[in-house]
């Protein structure tokens, strides 16, 4: 084929597209298209994807990225919706098949997945997998055996394993020094507290603002388990004082145990059980659910 004619195609297969888009764009504009149909997957099969976009894969991963962020905030919105999430690990698996170099795809992906409910699926498995997929992919990439780590030691609770990845991250070029003397913190006392804020501050240098932003809120929720911590020792010390458990935060500010309702570093209120006497995070706190595995010392 003559290269005249092989741009005139090209052009005039663009020009479709842009057509077919502004006519999209209309109709969604005055016939809505009902929720219901909003959270159907058009490809599940990333061969067939790639068939279908021809040469244009890096295009289409940008689209089904996009997709991607949008199917999960509107999960994340609508807590009513049956299979919240459900669409998260497809589209992410499309995204990344068509460009297997999309590198904030995998990450923020397994972000996505690994997010225990109601703020995700929970699915930490799934994100684990996705993050092997790009390593494979990505064979030098410090980062994804880092997140492998990560998503263990936050959700998984294999420390064994947390260390293994921290220490493969660690072998690869351009890693930061300080991953291996995590892996050594991390096989020997796993999981406590003060391992987690040296990796979690270490992670605020990250070039990625969102991996700014989870490490911020992590070490939010860190300060939030400390609190419960402090707070649990002040209803005991309530018992001791006055012979009997609190009935409210109000109990135990009359009686001089805590100088006020205490807030927890999202400002919202701890909630405390008069029933079991657990104190614990609020329900509508930004912060809720904390990392199961640091939930005791």
């Amino acid at each position: 084929m003559k290269s005249a004619t092989r741009a005139f195609i090209v052009v005039a297969a663009l020009v479709g597209i842009g057509a077919a888009a502004a006519v999209l764009h209309a109709r969604e504009l005055n016939y809505p298209i009902p929720a219901a149909s909003e959270r159907l997957l058009y490809l599940r099969s990333p061969k067939a994807a790639d068939r279908i976009v021809l040469d244009f894969d890096a295009l289409a991963a940008d689209v089904y990225w996009i997709r991607s962020i949008q199917s999960y905030g509107r999960d994340l919105k609508n807590r009513s919706l049956i299979d919240r999430f459900a669409l998260i690990d497809p589209l992410i698996n499309l995204t990344t098949s068509l460009d297997p170099h999309f590198l904030i795809a995998y990450r923020f992906g397994a972000v996505f997945l690994s997010l225990e409910p109601p703020n995700g699926p929970g699915r930490a498995d799934l994100a684990i997998k996705l993050l092997e997929k790009g390593l494979n992919a990505n064979p030098t990439t410090w980062q994804l055996p880092h997140d492998i780590a990560f998503v263990h030691y936050f959700h998984t609770g294999d420390f064994a394993a947390a260390a293994s990845w921290f220490e493969r991250a660690a072998a690869l070029p351009n890693a930061p020094s300080w991953l291996g003397p995590l892996a050594v913190t991390t096989k020997a006392q796993g999981g406590d507290r003060p391992g987690a804020r040296k990796m979690l501050i270490a992670m605020l240098d990250a070039p990625e603002e969102y991996i700014r932003r989870l490490a911020k809120r992590t070490l939010a929720q860190l300060d939030a388990l400390d609190a419960i911590d402090q707070l649990t020792g002040a209803v005991e010390a309530f018992n001791q004082k006055v012979g009997r458990y609190p009935t409210s935060w109000q109990d135990m500010v009359r009686e001089r145990v805590i100088s006020a309702t205490p807030l927890d570093p999202a400002q919202t209120p701890f909630a405390y059980s008069a029933t079991t006497h657990r104190v614990t995070l609020a329900p509508d706190s930004p912060l809720s659910p904390l990392p199961p595995t640091l939930q005791s010392r």
